[in-house]
């Protein structure tokens, strides 16, 4: 009897300890909360991969993010996508709004310089013209929302890799994506990820470390 009940202590702790581990002491329960946790714990350095921008031309993905001093919501998309990225573009369209009304404001809130980017994870479908297509569609405005993908589709996968996105074949044409807003900061690291739905604290905090780093 005692020994049954020692074994299954023993068991307990072993399932608690592994959880602990598994879940970063019990503060998240899912790949995606696990993703979160590490972002927001240790910030993640944009790889310098090689980019297409509609109107820029080739660009180093970590000098397109850290541009004139602006945190960047950037998310990942690609332009046949009915569904995951049919959200995220009425996120980005209702953040744009925001974005630019703060600026023609001005005062406290635009000093918080904020910038939105939509990459491509489809660069073989995603070329510049059908990017430059698909930004007249979401009514994109240059100088506040751009749109990217890999110069090299070689260095698309050590780019979802470093920034935590999962890309699966749905083996229809398209893809399964995981959705979110990810706010890098104006050094080009990737400090936080939020819920495409949270476009309010996204854009609060955006905009609080673009201003944390222009008066750092």
């Amino acid at each position: 009897m005692l020994r049954t009940a020692a074994a299954s202590a023993a068991i307990a702790l072993l399932v608690v300890s592994s959880g602990a581990w598994l879940t970063h002491g019990f503060r998240t329960f899912t790949e995606e909360g696990a993703r979160r946790h590490e972002v927001a714990r240790e910030p993640v350095p944009a790889p310098a991969v090689a980019m297409l921008v509609p109107g820029l031309g080739p660009r180093a993905l970590p000098e397109l993010l850290a541009a004139d001093g602006a945190a960047t919501i950037v998310d990942f998309i690609y332009t046949d996508c009915r569904s995951a990225c049919a959200a995220l573009g009425t996120a980005f369209q209702q953040l744009q709004e925001r974005v630019r009304a703060e600026s023609a404001r001005g005062g406290d809130e635009a000093r918080g310089q904020v910038r939105l980017l939509s990459i491509s994870f489809d660069p073989a479908r995603d070329d510049l013209p059908t990017l430059t297509r698909y930004a007249a569609t979401m009514k994109a405005r240059g100088d506040t929302w751009r749109f990217a993908t890999v110069a090299d589709g070689r260095e698309l996968a050590p780019l979802l890799r470093q920034f935590r996105v999962v890309v699966i074949p749905d083996g229809l044409g398209g893809y399964e994506h995981n959705a979110a807003l990810l706010v890098v900061d104006p050094r080009g690291r990737l400090v936080r990820i939020f819920d495409y739905d949270r476009i309010d604290e996204a854009l609060g905090f955006a905009r609080a470390i673009a201003a944390a780093d222009t008066h750092g």
